[in-house]
């Protein structure tokens, strides 16, 4: 099955995905290398020092809480009969794929001293005093939360492996559902708890929107808003420098991950039929409770009191019939050019991203399972902008575009921001289509091309009918996380190229609250009914990351 047309297919997709994977890396080291600056200068900087240990406390203890709190609900929804599983499951990855700059504001909306939940029970903090959630303890606690499903979905996709042998023949020596979780589960399940702890850390050291909206104001910078604070401040004059810190972050993060996937590789264990889940007996009910409860708080209270903040004529009122209007929502949508804008510039960037994505994800997927080597290795390459903080990977789109290496320059435009989207999320795209993959059975098109059926034909009439729904799912996932992108836009953009995520961000710096809540909302609906048709082309397969 490797023919002309194969080959053909391979040719044109394998150097697209390589050139994605090692464009930006390479940058980054050409760039670091020839740097004005030095390692020794840079690492002798006390800010630097400071956002480095800022980073590893942070992106440590945030690490740690997400593994304790992702690792309870996997736990449960993993291995027990907890009641409506599916649907918590879903709720509590919400937690992930609502943005961070989102969930921070409307954290900031419930505990600020104009809550409109705290507020009127007298739980909010007194006018003028500082929000409790600046400064590194809300760091660590709102990224804990932000990557806790990071942990959830490694353990459960580990624990749902687990056969239905092992644990029988523990109980029947006698091992009680206690203790085979404590002497079984346990051990075998440390290095995939290991690795959920190196992914929530590496998402950790790489975010930026919730450090640069709490740690900027409490002066507490990571190596993320760091970089951001010396581009924005200084622009091209420190550039060495961000290149190097860039390089630094990029190198913490790639460790992280390497660490993630070298200890989530599955346990030998013999197949068999997948483990029936423990029986909570009584402890269902106050188990489910308890479930529900942490997400009213986590979840559904901060929503709640951002929906309130941007329905309230003005920041600061009590909400209610008096106080309510749309005023804020017709000014981000109609009144407001800026945001306007955003909103086009977003819904046109994340719709051609999921098209060129989704169209390439196919056939180098499609070919990676037939068992091409170069296209394996070009999908393979295709995760490190992905896995990459999005800080160092825009720097190297600044890299590329600016000086520029390539011959032409993409700045002050909407195509780099175009071309960050296709680096960032074409690992992305294919994970659909190669979890649909799996499912298929290739004796089909085999058959096929032993009748002398051409690849054209396979894909029309064979390959693409059956992976439509990964690949519906995978344009939907792509335009879910590019339209309200921020880490990497808010280094590339420019005035006139304004997306959703960085204006979020820019009205919140500016003081406009009550409009940053209002958009951050319409992106939250957006968000929900991507989701709702992605479950709708996914038609009942586990191809969506919430299906566990």
């Amino acid at each position: 099955m490797n023919g002309p047309g194969e080959r053909a297919a391979t040719a044109l997709t394998a150097p697209f995905l390589l050139f994605l994977g090692l464009a930006v890396p390479a940058a980054l080291l050409a760039a670091g290398t020839g740097s004005p600056g030095s390692w020794h200068d840079l690492l002798a900087s006390p800010a630097t020092l400071r956002a480095i240990r800022h980073t590893l406390i942070a992106g440590g203890a945030s690490a740690l809480l997400a593994t304790l709190l992702g690792g309870a609900f996997a736990l449960l929804a993993g291995l027990t009969d907890l009641p409506r599983r599916g649907a918590l499951s879903f709720l509590f990855l919400l937690l992930m794929i609502i943005p961070a700059q989102i969930s921070v504001i409307a954290w900031i909306a419930l505990t600020g001293p104009a809550s409109p939940v705290l507020a009127p029970i007298g739980l909010a903090p007194r006018p003028g005093a500082p929000l409790p959630l600046y400064g590194p303890g809300g760091i660590i606690f709102l990224m804990g939360v932000e990557h806790a499903p990071i942990v959830f979905l490694i353990l459960t996709a580990f624990l749902r492996a687990i056969p239905a042998e092992l644990l029988e023949a523990a109980a029947a020596a006698g091992a009680g559902p206690w203790r085979s979780l404590w002497r079984i589960l346990a051990p075998l399940s440390l290095p995939a708890l290991l690795a959920a702890l190196s992914g929530a850390f590496a998402a950790a050291i790489g975010n930026f929107a919730t450090p640069a909206l709490l740690g900027i104001p409490g002066r507490y910078l990571m190596l993320t808003t760091l970089i951001f604070q010396l581009l924005s401040g200084f622009g091209p004059d420190e550039l060495g420098t961000v290149t190097l810190l860039s390089l630094l972050l990029g190198l913490l993060s790639l460790a992280a991950v390497a660490a993630e996937r070298l200890l989530a590789t599955p346990t030998a264990l013999a197949p068999g039929r997948p483990a029936r889940p423990f029986t909570l007996g009584a402890w269902r009910f106050p188990a489910e409770t308890l479930c529900w409860l942490t997400l009213a708080i986590l979840l559904f209270l901060p929503l709640a009191a951002l929906l309130a903040t941007a329905a309230t004529r003005a920041y600061g009122q009590h909400f209610g019939f008096a106080t309510a209007s749309l005023a804020h929502f017709s000014a981000v949508l109609i009144s407001e050019p800026a945001t306007r804008r955003a909103f086009l510039n977003s819904t046109l960037l994340a719709a051609v991203t999921a098209v060129l994505l989704v169209l390439l994800s196919a056939a180098a997927a499609h070919r990676a399972e037939a068992g091409s080597r170069i296209a394996k290795l070009s999908l393979a390459v295709a995760e490190i902008p992905y896995v990459l903080p999005g800080t160092a990977l825009g720097i190297g789109c600044i890299l590329l575009f600016l000086r520029p290496i390539l011959g032409f320059s993409l700045y002050d435009t909407l195509a780099i921001l175009l071309v960050a989207y296709l680096m960032r999320f074409t690992a992305l795209a294919r994970r659909p289509v190669q979890a649909l993959l799996k499912t298929l059975d290739p004796a089909i098109e085999e058959s096929a091309a032993s009748l002398g059926a051409p690849l054209h034909t396979r894909l029309a009439r064979i390959a693409l009918p059956a992976l439509a729904p990964g690949l519906a799912a995978g344009a939907l996932l792509v335009f879910l996380a590019a339209f309200s992108e921020l880490t990497v836009s808010a280094l590339l953009w420019s005035q006139g190229n304004e997306t959703v995520g960085v204006m979020i961000f820019n009205l919140e710096q500016a003081g406009e609250f009550s409009a940053a809540a209002a958009l951050s909302i319409l992106a939250v609906a957006v968000t929900l009914l991507l989701l709702a048709a992605a479950a709708l082309a996914s038609r009942g397969r586990t191809i969506l990351p919430w299906q566990v």
